[in-house]
């Protein structure tokens, strides 16, 4: 269900309300009884951020937010106190936000947790979802300001959407589809290639993942181009599109291991999400989104451990693990990215299970090369976000462990630095400035803050608030 924001300039006794309001405000001018101050003022004295009035008709929910020396620590608490409200407004048909101090800032972040917390995924249900807010009103927030929130949100769904579909409704091909759709409705150019066109450009990395597969590939290109662009070279987002990964022959030998490989899409999700943002709230931005998808299964036909495979750039790469697969049709896309001749690639990918194991689902992985100044920015935009990056270092002496006895390199570094040697593989292929962003975080199996439980839209944020940031500074 999505979430509606509208502008409330003003509420009455009959709104649902969550107010803020600094704890050195006189409580009496608020139009409550005197047992409802008493109780505000005991609950205050305990240290509660949020007390909730019941008025039978309505909940009325006063907030007293923390103070936090560090901006961030506290923009992130606010939106958790959105997360945390979700539960008493879930089943309202509607809530207004307000301020005491008419301050949008606190409003939006409030509405920020409390919608992102209020998706929910219930495409293959029977029954309707019934407990989910229809509508958030704003209160002291201009029409600029919801409309930029409401098309980030959006963005945010779709990729929770794209991310938790199963693959049984979501091939390669309705991954494309999926992208044509965004394109038509906010003017984003769409293209897709089919087997064929992949096959005279020869992208060998992606046909040799396909090999095992009924199902076709795709290759999308998404590009956003408005006339007013701030960059003459475009941003090129790359997202591994692996819509569902058996591990292909290196059948994938843990328990469990592949029931949330639907999820191995992500960072195809993820650029679908961002770069939907970008134009529904058409920032003046050159950027480009591609997107290699298939499947990996194993097959009779399947790529096979000690394969030697021709990728688009001619490099020659000895397979040593065909659940190595993503590595494989990013290297094609990062090295078709060369002709738009970038002025920035950022690749994001559901690539190691080393990533995983190194950081939790709590963040990203992040490596680059050529771009110390744009990571440090990349990495401010995830502390801004609570979307945060965890450099890996990216020494010279991790090329040893890629190279290969038979070609050029392998895709397969061995038992130790996993996430940084996948990195490694992709480096080869790019010759710009580039951005590697391994994706632990972009699902949860327990609900983790206002990101719920499932696909976390981890990452849509943090490109929308990165590229706004990087060329443009004024209000949307």
């Amino acid at each position: 269900m999505k979430t509606i924001f509208k502008k409330k300039k003003s509420f009455s006794e009959k709104d649902n309300l969550i107010l803020l309001i600094n704890k050195k405000r006189n409580f009496s001018e608020l139009n409550f009884t005197k047992k409802e101050l008493e109780h505000i003022k005991k609950e205050l004295k305990n240290g509660k951020e949020i007390v909730t009035i019941n008025q039978y008709d309505r909940h009325v929910s006063i907030v007293f937010p923390k103070t936090y020396k560090n901006k961030n620590q506290h923009n992130e608490n606010i939106r958790l106190i959105g997360d945390k409200l979700h539960k008493t407004f879930s089943e309202k048909k509607s809530v207004v936000i307000s301020d005491i101090n008419k301050n949008s800032k606190n409003i939006l972040l409030i509405a920020e947790g409390l919608s992102l917390s209020n998706y929910s995924f219930t495409q293959h249900k029977s029954e309707p979802e019934t407990n989910r807010l229809k509508e958030i009103l704003l209160n002291y927030v201009s029409d600029e300001e919801i409309s930029e929130l409401q098309n980030i949100i959006d963005s945010v769904y779709l990729t929770k959407d794209l991310i938790n579909q199963p693959f049984s409704h979501l091939t390669a091909t309705d991954l494309a589809n999926e992208a044509k759709k965004c394109g038509k409705k906010n003017g984003i150019k769409v293209s897709v290639f089919n087997k064929k066109k992949i096959e005279s450009l020869k992208m060998g990395g992606l046909l040799a993942v396909n090999k095992g597969s009924l199902d076709e590939p795709t290759f999308t290109i998404m590009e956003w181009k408005p006339i007013n662009a701030k960059n003459k070279q475009p941003v090129v987002l790359v997202g591994k599109g692996v819509v569902y990964d058996t591990g292909g022959l290196s059948l994938k030998p843990t328990a469990n291991s592949m029931d949330l490989m639907k999820i191995d899409m992500g960072g195809a999700g993820t650029i679908i999400g961002a770069i939907n943002a970008i134009a529904a709230n058409k920032l003046p931005v050159h950027v480009v989104a591609l997107i290699p998808a298939t499947d990996n299964r194993p097959s009779g036909n399947a790529y096979a451990p000690g394969d030697v495979i021709t990728m688009y750039d001619n490099t020659k790469v000895e397979v040593l693990n065909t659940d190595a697969e993503g590595r494989m049709i990013l290297a094609d896309a990062l090295s078709y990215a060369k002709k738009y001749n970038p002025e920035l690639v950022i690749d994001f990918a559901t690539l190691t299970g080393a990533a995983v194991a190194a950081i939790g689902h709590y963040g990203l992985v992040s490596m680059h090369k050529d771009s110390e100044k744009d990571h440090a920015e990349l990495k401010k935009s995830g502390e801004e976000m609570h979307e945060r990056l965890a450099e890996f270092p990216f020494w010279s002496d991790y090329d040893e462990l890629i190279k290969s006895d038979i070609a050029d390199i392998k895709n397969l570094g061995g038992p130790y630095a996993g996430a940084i040697t996948a990195g490694k593989f992709l480096a080869h292929f790019t010759d710009y400035p580039w951005i590697h962003i391994d994706m632990p975080g972009v699902y949860s199996k327990t609900k983790y803050g206002y990101r719920g439980k499932g696909a976390t839209g981890m990452g849509v944020r943090l490109v929308y608030n990165f590229v706004k940031n990087r060329y443009y500074h004024g209000t949307i």
